[in-house]
């Protein structure tokens, strides 16, 4: 990262500042003198913020600003403080029980360092992971012995797409390598292509979204081949487009005139310059 890094400040501990920030959470819930806000939130409703929260953290990462990591992180530790104060209250669990859950789970599975289990390599590791996970469903009493379960339906498609995939070459079910995957590509986009040809997509909107979702499965599985993430790849190009949008936009502005006021030639006109003016060294 080359952002600049935050002050770190040595005057007060991480223990001191987990305990300021879990009376913080308390106060903001006291029935008595809380937030309106914060009191009418339950589970559901701080689900979503949860999610986005993680996904700042990601694009922190993903720019480099180790200042914007630092405060996107102690955002995304307040969604799990106010989850186990709500938790709390109900008197399911609470903070501590969740550090106590995550500490036990990873000194749990990572028997290869707390223990005398011996594994070579981080492959397997992840085997013995995954194996250890099992374990722990069986004891729970989950029947479901298949190698996909446990994947969260609560992810985000793509990821659980991938997950999918991941979870089934583990078992020898996976194409050899990026070739076959790229002609599996071209089948599904020309299956797409099938489908516009029979009409109105509001005649076929079925249709199309089974097709369009097959290739999009297809798509992530050559990203998985890749070795690419498919968030932080579909995360550049939505950047790319829209640092490209935008100089589109400025440069109709220049000339006097709106994007929305130039036909699409023009448009394109413009997007290529905006392309043309990214390659200049």
């Amino acid at each position: 990262m080359t952002a600049k890094e935050p002050a770190m400040s040595p005057s007060t501990s991480p223990t001191a500042e987990l305990d300021r920030l879990l009376a913080i959470m308390a106060r903001l819930r006291d029935p008595q003198h809380g937030c309106p806000w914060d009191l009418q939130q339950d589970f559901a409703s701080i689900a979503p913020y949860t999610v986005e929260e993680a996904y700042e953290v990601a694009d922190a990462i993903d720019r480099g600003d180790l200042h914007d990591l630092q405060d996107e992180l102690g955002d995304l530790l307040l969604q799990v403080v106010f989850h186990a104060q709500m938790a709390s209250e109900q008197q399911a669990f609470g903070f501590a029980d969740v550090a106590r859950s995550i500490s036990d789970k990873m000194q749990r599975r990572h028997p290869h360092v707390f223990a005398q289990a011996q594994v070579e390599g981080a492959e397997a590791v992840t085997a013995n992971w995954d194996a250890i996970k099992q374990a722990e469903r069986t004891a729970r009493g989950h029947a479901d012995t298949s190698a996909l379960a446990g994947i969260a339906r609560g992810l985000p498609e793509w990821q659980r797409a991938v997950k999918l995939q991941a979870r089934a070459a583990r078992v020898g079910f996976d194409w050899p390598g990026p070739a076959p995957v790229m002609d599996k590509v071209r089948e599904e986009l020309d299956e797409v292509a099938a489908e516009f040809a029979r009409g109105p997509v509001a005649d076929n909107h079925a249709r199309l979204q089974e097709e369009l979702g097959d290739l999009l499965f297809v798509c992530a599985n050559l990203a998985r081949h890749a070795r690419v993430d498919v968030g932080a790849a579909l995360r550049q190009a939505n950047h790319k487009f829209e640092r490209r949008f935008r100089a589109m936009e400025a440069q109709a502005d220049a000339a006097g005139q709106t994007l929305a006021g130039l036909d699409l030639d023009a448009q394109e006109q413009l997007w290529q310059q905006a392309k043309a003016d990214e390659a200049k060294p």
